[in-house]
């Protein structure tokens, strides 16, 4: 038995280890690699239709409030929500990485950037001109 054991430690210290040296070389990531659904909010319509598809019922649309909301924990990953996104939008995608390590078990709420916001920045941005009397 221990001349088992030892062949198989003096193998093991001269052969190439069988895991990666994870964080220097960088995941590899099959095609059917299912990480995480992620939403551009500036195409999404808040139309509802991906919360209506979701089995695992992770996701929630407010359209008054303009937000879209996941629950990361209790999603599957099994892209109905994306491919039941409409043709004209398609803000709904699967990221094959995972998704970033969670601080707490809240769900992620993204809210739709408004034009108003928007041209309010913009103004907020100009400098103010100085006026001559």
């Amino acid at each position: 038995m221990g001349t088992k054991l030892t062949g198989m430690t003096l193998k093991n210290m001269v052969s190439k280890p069988v895991t990666r040296r994870y964080p220097h070389e960088p995941q590899i990531y099959t095609d059917r690699t299912r990480g995480h659904v992620e939403n551009d909010m500036e195409k999404c319509i808040l139309c509802g239709i991906c919360e209506k598809a979701c089995p695992a019922l992770a996701l929630s649309v407010d359209k008054e409030a303009g937000t879209w909301t996941i629950d990361r924990f209790s999603c599957v990953q099994c892209m109905a929500c994306v491919r039941s996104c409409p043709p004209r939008t398609q803000s709904l995608t699967m990221r094959p990485e995972y998704a970033p390590p969670a601080t707490s078990m809240a769900p992620e709420v993204f809210t739709k950037p408004t034009e108003v916001a928007e041209d309010a920045s913009a103004e907020a941005a100009k400098p103010e001109e100085e006026s001559s009397e």
